[in-house]
């Protein structure tokens, strides 16, 4: 039986810059759905919030700011032309970063999503091949 403890310490994760169109500019323009809709996605993807934090601007746009224990996660909103930017970075191999923007797209009502994955750090230990 294979040994199924993760591996402390290893450096390596993806990261996923995002852009999705088309969106209510109300759904963009609310802090509580929108910390709601990114700890959902986040979550059911396989990260882990440790904290979410949101702040809305005047006179009008989000950022809400999730903590995960995998790394980070964020939105910017644009509610004046319908846009959000998205960022989930996460380490190791438990969450999955492109299926949280898509379920993030799917509760904000767009299929309009753009997005880019970079594989960051180094995928083996020190003397690992």
């Amino acid at each position: 039986m294979p040994d199924e403890t993760p591996v402390v310490g290893r450096f390596a994760g993806r990261h996923v810059l995002a852009e999705l169109d088309g969106i209510d500019a109300a759904l963009l323009d609310d802090p509580v759905f929108l910390r709601e809709a990114l700890t959902s996605a986040v979550t059911e993807a396989g990260a882990t919030v440790c904290e979410v934090m949101s702040h809305r601007f005047a006179p009008q746009g989000v950022t809400v700011l999730a903590m995960l224990a995998e790394s980070h996660a964020s939105v910017h909103t644009y509610p004046e032309i319908g846009a959000v930017f998205v960022d989930v970075f996460t380490c190791g191999d438990q969450a999955d970063p492109e299926h949280a923007v898509r379920l993030l797209a799917k509760a904000l009502g767009t299929d309009s999503v753009q997005l880019s994955t970079v594989r960051r750090g180094r995928p083996t230990l020190p003397g690992e091949r």
